[in-house]
């Protein structure tokens, strides 16, 4: 079966790609307006991407209308935002902060979060999540009218004290890992991970 992108609707482009592009980890963004005031929502289409300098990116989709959602608009008019990863701990969390609230509404409260204020950005940080990454916005790609792609430079990360290896710098997941996004309402657990080493190209060539 082969699917031309270009005679499909964006809809179907969409839900051939998060049904392949599995599992994705999802992020827990909080940010702020000029104002002050937070927002949280999560984000499916989040990754790391560069390690120097050090960047995550977000895929920011916009409200059928055009205009941007609230995490758009307020990582456009501050330059920062917080991205936590997920794990059981605060799943449930973040799907309250996924829901359509009006504008004004404290997700994080509804969503029985505890926050502190972050270090070197203003949008407060999620106390419980396992890992939280403070961003200053990189660059913004806008992508038609229908989505924003967010490079964020990492300037601080927070890591659980129960889930850090300072000796040997590793972050050591135990039984607790990250949940994976999958489609439509559909999460998984990422199970046993195995190892993979990389070959020796003079072993194969012998």
């Amino acid at each position: 079966m082969r699917i031309d992108f270009a005679d499909i609707d964006r809809q179907l482009k969409y839900k051939i790609m998060t049904a392949s592009i599995i599992p994705r980890p999802p992020a827990l963004v909080t940010t702020v307006d000029s104002a002050g005031t937070p927002n949280a929502a999560p984000y499916s289409f989040f990754n790391g991407f560069s390690d120097d300098p050090p960047l995550v990116g977000l895929g920011i989709a916009r409200r059928a209308s055009g205009p941007k959602k609230d995490t758009g608009r307020n990582i456009e008019e501050t330059g920062e935002f917080v991205a936590h990863i997920v794990d059981h701990e605060i799943f449930d969390g973040m799907l309250v902060t996924a829901a359509e609230f009006p504008p004004g509404v404290d997700e994080l409260s509804l969503a029985g979060f505890e926050t502190v204020p972050s270090t070197h950005v203003r949008p407060p940080r999620i106390v419980n999540a396992p890992v939280a990454f403070e961003c200053r916005r990189y660059v913004t790609i806008q992508c038609g009218t229908a989505r924003d792609i967010v490079l964020g430079e990492i300037l601080a990360a927070h890591i659980r004290d129960d889930l850090y290896n300072a000796e040997k710098g590793y972050i050591e997941w135990g039984g607790n890992m990250p949940v994976g996004r999958l489609f439509g309402t559909l999460y998984a657990d990422l199970g046993e991970p195995y190892s993979g080493p990389i070959p020796d190209p003079a072993d194969l060539m012998e």
